[in-house]
């Protein structure tokens, strides 16, 4: 799907004034981020992400409408500023017909990035059962290989994979802290959600699964 289609699709959306927003899936966080810089133009303010489609090669956004006073005076700014968007004219913060952002919205869509790869990363930041599974799904390996192998090279193998899966949880849990720093510097909070998932939020928002999540 073309990026006019991409962002078309979403101000469709925005439009009919929509709690929540779908941002189309994008093979990129970046690409994401962009998008989600634009929604947030027109009032709305980034939710969740996860991955999703074939493999989980995509990114899905979720925006929520943020029913605070400012958010109804950006969007409506917005919309006289680009009566056009969404028809070939340009798009709040993003050069015409690119997900690339103009130079005063990289700053902004930098930080969106950050919190869609922090959440996206969830998935792969295993708490202390997903290790214990791992590392029993080693010693079945290695079992298993003793039928028609020898023990030490059973032993080897079923090493070498976990620690694989060792370095994995360790990169991962490296770059997601770094992420982490980078948000909190910016302002943001972080908290737990149901799941027992960080999750990072701006002042005085709650986390999402409703259609207000600045309600106090």
């Amino acid at each position: 799907m073309s990026v006019e289609r991409h962002i078309a699709g979403m101000l469709q959306q925005i439009a009919r004034q929509q709690d929540i927003v779908e941002i189309a899936p994008q093979g990129t966080a970046p690409k994401a981020a962009a998008l989600a810089h634009v929604a947030e133009q027109y009032g709305y303010t980034y939710g969740l992400a996860y991955r999703t489609g074939f493999r989980n090669s995509l990114v899905q956004v979720r925006m929520y409408r943020d029913p605070q006073p400012d958010a109804r005076v950006r969007e409506a700014a917005t919309i006289t500023a680009h009566p056009q968007a969404g028809n070939g004219g340009m798009v709040p913060g993003l050069e015409q017909g690119s997900l690339k952002p103009l130079p005063e919205a990289v700053g902004a869509v930098a930080v969106l990035k950050d919190l869609i790869t922090f959440d996206v990363m969830a998935m792969y930041i295993a708490n202390r059962s997903q290790k214990v599974k791992c590392y029993l799904a080693c010693a079945v390996l290695v079992v298993l290989m003793l039928f028609d192998r020898s023990p030490v090279e059973a032993v080897v193998s079923g090493g070498a994979v976990a620690v694989l899966f060792t370095v994995a949880f360790q990169v991962g849990g490296i770059r997601r802290g770094k992420i982490a720093q980078r948000l909190t510097a910016a302002g943001f909070f972080a908290v737990r959600d149901e799941q027992g998932r960080q999750r990072f939020l701006r002042p005085g928002q709650q986390l999402p699964g409703h259609a207000n999540p600045f309600a106090a």
